[in-house]
């Protein structure tokens, strides 16, 4: 009874019957990936916390599911006119590999801020059946020009979260972490970009579980769902943080924000270098590389600590596209955010010495200066330095403003909120 009414207030498109469907079309295609349990996480949060590792599919997240579960079910005719979409980077890879098992042309527009390795992966999996186009900065740029092109060449659009077969694809998640957890389940936590995932996931799981409590979360920077939620009706942002690029929508859904505004529980706005950090921390303990969007649940944890104690957590890791060469931000985000690494203006008195003095009596034994840029003014009595310090951890900071000011030293913070700050983080 509880079934059929859920799925009666919900979307008659997207069922727990339509998402079974597509577990069974998909069958051949997907990896069934694991619920991983976490012996640290449980540890630290007194919790039963596993992780859905979507990172380990071929495509490396969980979009070929419903990117596969839409294409195959074109008709012949839909097929020859060829499909299009719009992606950050997943979505258009699970595309690009259907493209090519189903022998369908697709033309995939990409932001140009899209991770050089997203795009190399997308060349990959699509071969002679793809095309990519670079536009905009953002998803929601790159959507229009795709859905204007889609409009000009009569070919079939391949929404990445806002089309029922799409999220019955991604819903399949939900049924495998049912079937894997025997229905044992406390908690699912799910990131957050368009909707589709929590959308599809949330309806078979609420489904079939009364008492599962199913939260989203989402970046700080680009937090779409949680404000549509809070406004009652799908509100568009009107600037959003592109760093979490698999999660950087700028408006969700409507299909997606229907379901969501049924289903979800709570949801969670992560820190972006708070982000950062759990990506730290997965890669140096469990080995796991993931992408910003991929450890926004387990991101999520802290702040849910005292509700999951004694509970069952399932944390869906979505993905784990990540470019290497995006580490080095990454690692300077995570310190920030920790209250390791902090930027100054100093102005240094332009005679000897001065550099020593402030090594030798401003600095604490374990500090150290990672950036260092003088522009001396022959014509001034102080010259200014751009000076990049790393604590060993954030209780350090305010002794070393102590000690500054001791010396005399004139310095200025530099916080988010200064234009040269945007250029160093």
């Amino acid at each position: 009874m509880l079934k059929n009414k859920l799925t009666k207030n919900l979307n008659p498109d997207v069922t727990v019957e339509t998402i079974e469907k597509a577990s069974k079309k998909l069958k051949e295609v997907i990896k069934k990936t694991p619920l991983q349990f976490s012996k640290r996480l449980s540890k630290l949060y007194k919790a039963h916390v596993y992780l859905k590792r979507e990172d380990l599919q071929e495509v490396r997240s969980y979009k070929i599911r419903g990117a596969y579960n839409l294409m195959s079910s074109l008709t012949n005719s839909e097929k020859e006119k060829g499909v299009v979409c719009a992606s950050a980077g997943n979505h258009a890879q699970g595309v690009a590999f259907s493209a090519s098992a189903l022998k369908v042309r697709a033309v995939i527009f990409m932001p140009v801020t899209t991770p050089l390795q997203k795009v190399n992966r997308v060349k990959e999996f699509g071969g002679r059946w793809v095309k990519i186009e670079l536009v905009g900065a953002i998803y929601d740029e790159s959507s229009t020009a795709a859905k204007n092109f889609c409009r000009k060449v009569g070919a079939v659009f391949v929404h990445p979260f806002d089309d029922e077969r799409v999220i019955s694809g991604q819903g399949t998640v939900g049924k495998e972490i049912f079937d894997q957890a025997e229905g044992k389940l406390d908690y699912i936590l799910c990131p957050v970009g368009g909707g589709g995932l929590i959308s599809g996931v949330g309806t078979y799981l609420k489904t079939k579980l009364k008492n599962v409590k199913l939260v989203g979360i989402e970046p700080k920077g680009a937090a779409g769902m949680y404000r549509s939620l809070k406004n009652g009706k799908v509100t568009a942002l009107e600037n959003i943080d592109p760093f979490v690029d698999g999660a950087a929508v700028r408006t969700v859904g409507t299909k997606t924000f229907k379901i969501s505004s049924k289903l979800v529980d709570q949801m969670v706005l992560a820190d972006e270098g708070k982000v950062c950090t759990t990506m730290v921390d997965l890669y140096q303990n469990e080995g796991i590389v993931t992408e910003p969007a991929g450890a926004l649940s387990i991101t999520a944890l802290e702040e849910l600590s005292e509700k999951i104690k004694g509970k069952t957590v399932v944390c869906i890791l979505s993905g784990g596209n990540n470019d290497i060469l995006r580490y080095p931000e990454i690692m300077e985000k995570s310190l920030v955010y920790q209250g390791r690494k902090h930027y100054f203006i100093v102005e240094f008195a332009q005679k000897p010495g001065q550099l020593k003095k402030f090594v030798n009596s401003a600095l604490g034994p374990t500090d150290d200066i990672v950036r260092f840029e003088y522009i001396k003014k022959n014509s001034k009595e102080m010259g200014p330095a751009l000076v990049g310090i790393e604590l060993t951890k954030k209780e350090d900071f305010q002794p070393l403003l102590s000690r500054m000011d001791k010396l005399g030293i004139r310095y200025t913070v530099l916080t988010s909120r200064d234009i040269l700050y945007s250029y160093l983080i």
